[in-house]
């Protein structure tokens, strides 16, 4: 079986030249690749206590669907704004090319809840900050965030410092 960072497909100068974009779709097309990642993120969260798994669209659904099954938890959505239904909280960050608007329901998380953040990839860090500030509005207390890619010389770690994060893969560069 190939690892986990062989299903990875590498795309150079996309978005812009100079950028490496991590496609996981290689990743997810693949049986062996998507389960050895939803296997591979459930591992980083073995020894964790937590209550939900909360993900944004539309990639961190992709992995934290299986896993709230898998480990018997909740999940719940963030989405872009105004694609929720009920009533809704937002948090509005920086991207690298403007900003956006992400969405949880007022009633998704309880106070005291314990939750885990997953995605595909860490970045800059800014998505996860939005959502860490959500979830805490709401008064869950986040005990790791996962990602299957983090991409190390973007420094998400300082943004988001004091909190747990695991990836299953880390690629340098951008």
């Amino acid at each position: 079986m190939k690892s986990l960072e062989e299903y990875v497909r590498n795309i150079n100068d996309f978005p812009k030249k100079g950028i490496i974009y991590r496609d996981v779709t290689t990743v997810l097309s693949d049986a062996d690749g998507l389960k050895l990642a939803i296997d591979s993120m459930q591992k980083l969260l073995e020894n964790t206590e937590f209550d939900v798994i909360v993900a944004p669209e539309s990639r961190g659904f992709i992995f934290g669907m299986p896993l709230a099954y898998n480990m018997n938890k909740a999940f719940v959505p963030v989405r872009k704004k105004g694609k929720l239904p009920a009533e809704t909280i937002s948090e509005d960050y920086d991207l690298e090319y403007g900003s956006a608007t992400l969405e949880i329901h007022k009633d998704a998380i309880r106070p005291g809840q314990k939750v885990v953040i997953i995605d595909d990839l860490v970045a800059t860090g800014g998505t996860l900050q939005a959502i860490i500030k959500l979830v805490e509005r709401l008064g869950g207390q986040v005990v790791k965030i996962c990602s299957l890619i983090e991409l190390v010389d973007l420094n998400a770690r300082e943004l988001l410092k004091g909190y747990e994060i695991g990836s299953c893969i880390e690629f340098k560069g951008e």
